[in-house]
């Protein structure tokens, strides 16, 4: 096989689209307070995609706030991936929509918090275990949901 200047432009063309595609979709991500302004005008349908959205960016958010030490501010965030992962739940045990997805996403979260649970000393463990039984609350929630006893 020949390579050719024509190939080598084919090659340079193709990482730059890639590239521009890249900084596209992060330009184009939401930000916190954006996602919650559309979590609270949004539809119940549509509300536990955008609700699990805003838990799992204040997941990454816990983390690297555990990570570095910064014990008060990641327990902050921690509080709000409880609370949209319940109103996840909530939305999607009342629309019929997204239960199973939004069962999914809290089964991870609640894995990435014991991780973190085990990275962290002992006397910050309290919070991040009453964050995973919250969840669980929550996962325990929408399968009841999803599998009733005598049908929809």
């Amino acid at each position: 096989m020949r390579w050719g200047i024509g190939s080598f432009r084919g090659i340079a063309l193709g990482a730059l689209m890639g590239i521009f595609a890249v900084s596209a979709s992060s330009a184009q991500s939401p930000s916190l307070e954006d996602l919650k302004a559309r979590a609270s005008s949004a539809g119940i349908g549509d509300r536990p995609h955008i609700c699990v959205q805003i838990a799992e960016h204040q997941l990454d958010e816990t983390s690297k706030l555990y990570a570095s030490a910064d014990v008060d501010k990641a327990e902050s965030t921690l509080a709000d991936v409880v609370t949209y992962s319940e109103k996840a739940r909530d939305a999607a045990v009342k629309s019929h929509k997204y239960e199973k997805q939004t069962e999914i996403a809290v089964r991870a979260m609640a894995r990435k918090l014991a991780g973190i649970r085990h990275s962290v000393a002992h006397n910050d463990q309290p919070p991040l275990q009453e964050a995973i039984m919250r969840l669980e609350r929550v996962r325990d929630d929408l399968l009841a949901s999803m599998f009733r006893k005598g049908g929809k």
